[in-house]
Parts: structure tokens; sequence; C-alpha cells
């Protein structure tokens, strides 16, 4: 860091000092979607920035029960460091939260030099190929969630029914906190209702660049969380809250431009570019899934009639399919054009999320990937033979079906880095290895407040 850097970051922290702030969250999310952090003293923030906080190197193979797994070669003892530099530029003093304030790390070798494990460099390298290809992302997402009282987790946060404003009326302290904390910290919300599932909620977020996308999910779960604690609520981000439940999906909306020009944009559907960009996605989907849907209730999430996407296919306004794509319009502008990926959850990391489905809709667009007809039917109540007339297949199943689908694509693997690819894998396997023991139910229950 310069000095005129280091001058940037005491004055930050003085700023920050004066407002109340004691201390600063450098955050970051791992190879389970689960958000981890280190607080440093205000005072010490721009120390920080300049040399960054330690942490074990062994995060990067933490599975999602805390559990550490050596099964990666390089990762493969209790020994070594890294640092954590925060990203000046995102930090931000939570609303909800006044004595501290939150800012994304980046994860460095304790040299300073790159860390191949680093989650956030991955999406910084896939939006700095796009920009040698004259590519420009934008990208937002849907995140739903469960809410519950705090002191009695089994029972629901409202009544119901779907989408009423009156289901919300017993949440009204959240939902003003929500809206007031949004924005205090910064970021956008589009709308806010009350889910199909029970006692589940729904906001999106604003589109912007990619890493800003990511860094926002992070940072909304922190507010959310807070607001619901203000509150006497818990909050469940967990891809399944129960068996039988609606699950949560965080919907993560692309959409990729060529010199300002909307490339998704079309007459009820993508051409050109833009539709090598939905069937590069659609091509790698079963990959893309094993990055973006990662966890084992992911895979239990993933059922037909839920609206989650269980077949790979995709369709116009289809909201069974996991690619569906939105068109623009004269009320909305064509630049409203982008393709919503439904496969998603929280149990993803956003900044892997991110950097795979570019990977995969620039691939598709670099090879003229070709997308067949849309879809507007449920294919679950199709029969075998008529999804396989119109090549549709169930998306992986289980943990060993992500794997082999990932190692099946090598511009999906290919994205992550072979380090990184195989910690990853490595966390994935013992997530198995812990579900292979336990029961559905049991499953379902240790994942509930992960996230």
């Amino acid at each position: 860091m310069t000095k005129a850097a280091s001058a940037v970051a005491d004055e930050l922290a003085d700023e920050l000092a004066a407002a109340g702030v004691a201390g600063v969250h450098l955050a970051w999310a791992d190879n389970n979607g689960i958000p981890r952090s280190r607080i440093v003293p205000v005072g010490g923030l721009a120390g920080a920035a300049v040399k960054g906080v330690g942490a074990t190197s062994l995060f990067a193979v933490f599975d999602s029960h805390d559990a550490i797994t050596y099964g990666h070669a390089g990762l493969a003892t209790p020994s070594g460091d890294i640092r954590l530099v925060p990203v000046l530029e995102r930090v931000r003093r939570l609303s909800g939260q006044p004595a501290l304030a939150w800012a994304p790390a980046r994860q460095l070798a304790a040299d300073g030099s790159p860390w191949p494990y680093c989650q956030r460099t991955v999406l910084e390298r896939a939006l700095a190929e796009a920009g040698r290809r004259g590519l420009e992302f934008r990208a937002g997402y849907e995140l739903e969630f469960t809410v519950a009282p705090a002191d009695r987790p089994g029972s629901p946060g409202h009544p119901g029914p779907a989408y009423s404003p009156h289901a919300l009326v017993g949440l009204d302290g959240i939902v003003s906190a929500l809206l007031t904390g949004f924005a205090a910290n910064g970021l956008e919300i589009g709308q806010l209702h009350a889910e199909y599932g029970a006692s589940q909620l729904e906001l999106s977020l604003a589109a912007t660049d990619p890493l800003s996308a990511a860094d926002d999910q992070l940072l909304a779960r922190q507010t959310i969380h807070a607001a619901a604690h203000a509150h006497g609520l818990a909050v469940s981000f967990a891809p399944l809250v129960g068996l039988g439940a609606a699950g949560n999906g965080w919907h993560l909306h692309t959409s990729v431009s060529r010199q300002g020009r909307n490339l998704l944009s079309g007459e009820g559907r993508p051409s050109g570019e833009g539709a090598a960009y939905v069937g590069g996605l659609l091509r790698d989907l079963p990959a893309l899934t094993a990055v973006t849907a990662p966890s084992v209730p992911s895979t239990l999430r993933l059922r037909p009639g839920f609206f989650a996407g269980a077949y790979s296919f995709w369709g116009v306004e289809n909201r069974e399919a996991p690619l569906r794509y939105v068109p623009g319009s004269k009320l909305l502008g064509p630049d409203h054009a982008n393709v919503e990926l439904k496969t998603s959850d929280a149990s993803a990391n956003p900044y892997l999320a991110l950097a795979v489905v570019l990977a995969a809709g620039m691939a598709g667009i670099e090879d003229g990937a070709e997308l067949p007809e849309p879809i507007g039917q449920d294919p679950g109540g199709w029969t075998e033979e008529e999804r396989a007339a119109r090549g549709v297949a169930l998306l992986p199943a289980s943990p060993q079906e992500q794997d082999a689908a990932l190692l099946a694509s090598p511009r999906v693997s290919g994205a992550l880095g072979e380090e990184l690819l195989g910690a990853f894998r490595a966390v994935r396997a013992s997530d198995a290895q812990w579900a292979a023991e336990r029961s559905l139910e049991e499953i379902v229950d240790a994942h509930r407040w992960r996230y």
C-alpha cells in the first residue's frame, strides 16, 4: 500500500471513530458460503490495510460444520498463515450495529502476494478476462429467508398468507429496520415481501457490477441478521428449513453488454451473442450448480414443482426453469433483459458463484453455444421419453454427482483454478461424508442456522 493510500486509511479510521465506531469487521465467505470475519479495533484499521490481519490458511478447508479437512494436498497440515486486507472503498458503518463497521477482505499470502484460494480474487480474474473480451456484466441477487421468534425457533415468524400485506403486520419492526438499514448501509432494495414458503420473506438487491454484487450479498446478510436480532427474531438463509417446506433460493440475475448494448435484449428471446451466453450457461448448468448450490441441503431443495429448478433447461419467464430468461419490454426498456439462475442459494460463495457463471457464459459467447427452443412447461410432469426428446435431464442430485459434473466441465473447474478447485472438492467430500451417517432431518436441522 502506498503512503497516500495509508493516509486514506488513517482518515477513514478517524471518521469512523468520530461517528462512534469501535471496530471493523473484515469479512469474507468460505467455500461453504458461510461468512467469516475478524474484528479489528477502529484504531487498527490503517495497520490492517497496510499489513493485513493474520488468519489460518485452513479456512479454505473448513467444511459446513467447522470441521477441518486435510483431504487437499495443498493444505494438508495445520501450518500456514494468510493476511486479511480490508477493501477500504467498501467500508460501511453498520446502521444496525452502530459500534461496528464492515468491509470485505482480500486474502493474501503471508508475504503479501496473491493467494490462490482467495475467492474474491477468482472473481476479479474473471472480470479482468471479461474486460479483455470487451464485455461488461451486471448482477443482482434475490434473497429468500425464513423468520422465527428467537426464543421459539420452531414457531412461525408470520402467519401468511403468501405475498399478503397483513402477513407482515406482526413483522413491522424488522421490515422497517430492513428498509432503513439497507439504505443506511448503501444497499438498494428493489422490493421486499412475504414469500410463498411458510414464514418466508424475500428481498431483491439492485443490479450492479459483479464484484459489488458479491460484496453486497455478504453485507445484506449482516444487515438482515442484525435487524432480526434487534426485534427478537432469528433468520435462516439455509437452502431448506424443513423437508416439506419451500426452500430458500438466492436467485442470481446476470446480464451482459458489449459497447453499452445489452446482448440479452431481443424479441421475446435473446439472439446472437446473447443467445450464446445463455447457451453457455445451459451447457454447463450441472457444473455451475455444483458451485452455486453446493451443499447437501441444496440437492434436497432442487425438487420438481417447487420453482427451484430440478431439471436442466431454460424458459422465458418460466419460474420452474433453472435458467429463467427475463425479457425487456417497452415499459421496462431493453436493458432490463437478464437471465435468472434459480439453482443458487446461500451455501454458495458469492464470488465463486459469479465467477463460474461469467466463465461459462463467456465461453458460450466464444464458442457460439447453441440455445435450444425454450420450454414453457414443468418437465417434471412429462414422461422420461418426453424429457429425453427435448434433451431435459435431472440436475445432479447428490454430492457425488455434483463432483462428477464439476470435473466434467473444464470451463467451470478451470475458472476456480487448480488449487482452489482442490480445496473446494475436499470440503464437499467432507460434507458428504458427514451427511452419509445422518438422516435427512438431521442434515436439514444441522444447516438451518449456518449461513
